[in-house]
């Protein structure tokens, strides 16, 4: 990998710490009913894995497989290894851009997730394992990060990648790599805890809305 080589001042990783894992580990408690009956209701509508661990680059360069459950699945689409599995490894090119109409997200329940991010709860064990924040840039595949961040991706790899983002709350979907990218570093050159706590805030009516989401 690239970015393995990166090196960070530990006194700069952002806002993180045994308060951050004990409070995703509460909210992984108090969710697991709602994500286990859509994992079920997943694995029976798409009759594949529910969940799926998408390969990315995560703090420091290091690999990081992102379990979301799956929201986008059809025909044409590469079928399960043989046998069902709860978690099926995704390692491939990026997958282009989505839109609000997108044939992949093939029903209202799967889009329901989508819009209101239920598909990122299983992302809460990520927090816990100590690999993500709760707040943070998203984490992105190594492609992503040559294509559209270039040099600013190994200023982004400085901290944790997050849950939620400054750009999940100031346009989300709506926005370009590009503006993507300007909100990324602003997030990670101004991180502070009033900052931390406000995109927290703003992602709470972000996510009850499924504004700018599909």
């Amino acid at each position: 990998m690239i970015y393995s080589a990166l090196t960070v001042d530990a006194g700069k990783i952002g806002v993180m710490g045994f308060g951050e894992r004990l409070t995703a580990a509460a909210l992984l408690v108090l969710l697991a009913p709602v994500l286990v009956a859509s994992a079920l209701v997943v694995a029976c509508l798409s009759r594949r894995s529910p969940l799926i661990a998408h390969r990315r680059v995560g703090w420091r360069g290091a690999d990081l497989w992102m379990i979301k459950l799956r929201s986008m699945w059809g025909c044409h689409d590469a079928q399960s290894p043989r046998g069902f599995r709860w978690i099926e490894r995704v390692d491939g090119p990026s997958a282009p851009p989505k839109h609000a109409s997108d044939p992949r997200v093939p029903n209202a329940f799967a889009r329901f997730l989508r819009r209101h991010s239920l598909d990122e709860i299983p992302q809460l064990w990520h927090v816990i394992r100590g690999e993500m924040s709760l707040v943070g840039p998203r984490p992105l595949t190594a492609a992503e990060l040559r294509d559209f961040y270039g040099a600013d991706a190994a200023e982004i790899l400085q901290v944790k990648p997050g849950i939620a983002g400054l750009w999940q709350v100031s346009g989300r979907n709506r926005l370009g790599y590009a503006e993507r990218r300007r909100l990324d570093l602003a997030l990670v050159r101004r991180r502070s805890p009033r900052l931390y706590l406000e995109i927290l805030l703003r992602t709470i009516s972000e996510v009850w809305t499924g504004a700018n989401s599909w």
